[in-house]
């Protein structure tokens, strides 16, 4: 249960970051409350999995999965520019978030 809901947090990390970019400094009220819900969320989240996973390995992957997830969105919206150097790069943070996985 605690990995399930430490990829959710990462999940949520990522809406909670798309969100504050989209918030444009906290002057557009929707993606402000986004942010605030999504990063409580995403926080409870990441405390509840640290009780049974190590602080090391839950902390890694939860920004793993959600600088990922973040980028990824960026490029299919066009706010970013696609690459095969990032894509490499995005799929070896993807490799060594599922590494610290099976190594648990």
């Amino acid at each position: 249960m605690s990995w399930f809901v430490l990829v959710v947090s990462g999940v949520l990390e990522a809406v909670w970051a798309t969100a504050l970019d989209r918030s444009q400094g906290f002057s557009r009220l929707g993606p402000s409350v986004l942010f605030v819900v999504a990063l409580a969320l995403s926080m409870a989240g990441l405390a509840y999995a640290m009780r049974e996973l190590p602080v090391g390995t839950s902390y890694a992957v939860w920004v793993g999965i959600g600088a990922v997830l973040t980028v990824v969105y960026a490029m299919v919206t066009g706010a970013e520019s696609v690459s095969l150097v990032k894509l490499l790069l995005l799929a070896g943070i993807v490799g060594c978030v599922v590494g610290l996985k099976l190594a648990h």
